[in-house]
């Protein structure tokens, strides 16, 4: 059963997404002629937390430049370090130190009755500026160091307490720009080097854009994300975990690189691969289900690009129809890496709440910590969709029962319902579902130790007609080709998207006077492979 804490998110339907059909329905509450309820977009989410270590509470908070770790006295700003205080004691820490903090939290009473007791103790320094600053071992006041950005006032959207689960260490800042030389240091893009062409995409945090690099011509995609979105708590550490998962994604036959980043005063820019086939949710939209020899061939190349995340210490956590790319010649990208947790070794858990409500495995609602597990949980998932035409959670008449439409049912639904396989199916589709769909991660299929797990997907019977070394060099011919008649051509792009105005809104001096610029100092990136290939045009 679902706890009182992942009730909250009640008042977070479905209702809050809007497709686009061409129609007008009968009646209010009915579905429009031709509406499928079974396959929408759907953003994904964080639902935010509290971590509790030795009785403190901590919540990631924002600090300026004069912020110090209680523990490490190392200085809490900038890109990828983010800060933690305790709502009770204001203890600071870096997010990497919040668990190692050795001292009980003190209530500030007990904290005024300590110093009382320790006026002049040994247990308090004075820092090389003259500041009071705590003993790394001692739990105290942190009067001097409350000088936090003002957070955005964005709403909260769900805590959960978890003793003891941290979303990631922190990498250092030289990870940032690995690969980079002298050379690609002194070329670095802005805004003017790209026309803006068409709106691809649009998502929770960020738009994407069709552009051409004039010097070059080529067609890139460019994501664009508001800087006064991810200046709020944890957000900016997606930023930095997306950009470092997008480099290390460049060489990849099945996942989407990264051409260069860059920023102005109010945005961050990612240029990225164009992939022009379009997404797996808008050719599901329109075929209903897929052959099986076609998911078949669809599931083989996803499940390589997971297992190379997996190997790089990578969960993906994003696995959907809209971030399963066709290239022109229907080979698939995986895209989208702002739900990554990275740093991720043999035995290592992770405990945060996140993902597409719809693709969100057992483990994560009971509020367990996980790893790998709820990547292949989330294949599971898109294969049905793809076999079956909708998803293994939709139920009878729910779309009409207000009381059945909303998160909370689902996620009821999710650990409690038994997936009921379609009759028309094979026995090994059958049989690799039921793997793929198992509530338990240690029985589930790909969820083995390394690198048993994966040889277990390969050793399936439903992918017996692979040939897995082809098919990571790209040497089986897809079951399906995008029509494409020029390198601009977006007729596999929602049309919602592409009649858009393509316009960036203008910068409103106010907000971005409410910027600390300072904490993404390091994010411009040129990849060293690309701009030797654009060097050779």
């Amino acid at each position: 059963m679902l706890d009182n804490e992942q009730r909250i998110s009640i008042g977070f339907r479905y209702s809050n997404c809007f497709p686009f059909f061409p129609n007008v329905p009968p009646a209010p509450g009915m579905p429009c002629q031709g509406e499928d309820r079974s396959i929408y977009r759907r953003g994904a989410r964080r639902w935010r937390k509290l971590y509790r270590v030795n009785g403190h509470i901590f919540q990631a908070k924002r600090f300026n430049r004069r912020a110090f770790c209680a523990f490490c006295q190392d200085r809490i700003w900038g890109l990828g370090r983010q800060g933690f205080k305790c709502i009770q004691c204001k203890l600071l820490v870096h997010k990497k130190c919040h668990k190692v903090v050795r001292k009980p939290c003190l209530s500030l009473q007990q904290q005024q009755q300590q110093q009382q007791q320790l006026q002049g103790a040994e247990s308090q320094t004075i820092d090389r500026n003259g500041d009071q600053q705590l003993d790394p071992y001692q739990c105290g006041p942190a009067t001097h160091l409350e000088d936090e950005i003002t957070e955005s006032p964005i709403i909260e959207e769900h805590s959960r307490d978890r003793i003891g689960s941290e979303e990631g260490e922190e990498l250092p800042l030289d990870t940032l720009n690995e690969g980079d030389t002298s050379n690609d240091m002194q070329r670095q893009y802005s805004l003017n080097d790209f026309e803006l062409i068409r709106v691809i995409g649009r998502g929770s945090y960020a738009k994407v854009l069709m552009v051409e690099l004039k010097r070059t011509k080529r067609i890139y995609a460019m994501k664009v994300i508001k800087k006064s979105l991810v200046t709020d708590d944890e957000d900016i550490d997606w930023v930095q975990t997306e950009k470092h998962v997008f480099e290390t994604a460049s060489n990849h036959p099945f996942l989407v690189g990264l051409h260069s980043c860059f920023q102005t005063p109010s945005r961050l820019f990612f240029v990225i691969e164009f992939v022009r086939g379009g997404d797996l949710m808008f050719h599901m939209q329109r075929q209903r289900r897929l052959p099986e020899d076609h998911a078949r061939f669809y599931v083989a190349e996803i499940s390589l690009a997971l297992n190379f995340l997996h190997e790089k210490g990578i969960i993906y956590r994003d696995l959907k129809l809209d971030n399963v790319l066709l290239d022109h010649e229907g080979h698939v990208k995986l895209t989208d890496y702002g739900m990554c947790k990275e740093g991720i070794r043999e035995g290592d858990n992770t405990g945060t709440f996140c993902g597409t409500p719809n693709y969100i495995a057992p483990e994560i609602l009971r509020g367990e910590e996980y790893s790998f597990s709820v990547d292949w949980w989330a294949l599971g998932v898109l294969l049905y969709e793809m076999l079956a035409g909708r998803s293994p959670f939709d139920l009878t008449g729910a779309a009409e029962d207000p009381d059945k439409n909303t998160e909370d049912f689902l996620f009821q639904v999710i650990l409690e319902k038994t997936i009921r396989i379609p009759r028309s199916l094979s026995v090994k589709a059958a049989s690799v579902l039921k793997g793929f769909l198992c509530k338990d991660p240690a029985e589930r299929l790909g969820c083995g130790k390394r690198p048993s797990g994966f040889l277990d997907i390969v050793a399936h019977p439903f992918f017996k007609a692979i040939d897995w070394e082809m098919l990571e060099q790209k040497q089986v011919t897809p079951p399906y080709k995008p029509r494409l008649d020029s390198d601009r051509d977006l007729a596999n792009f929602p049309p919602e998207f592409t009649d858009e105005e393509v316009r960036l809104t203008p910068d409103d001096p106010k907000q971005i006077e409410k910027i600390d610029q300072s904490e993404f100092d390091g994010f411009e990136y040129v990849n060293p492979l690309l701009m030797s290939l654009e060097d050779c045009v």
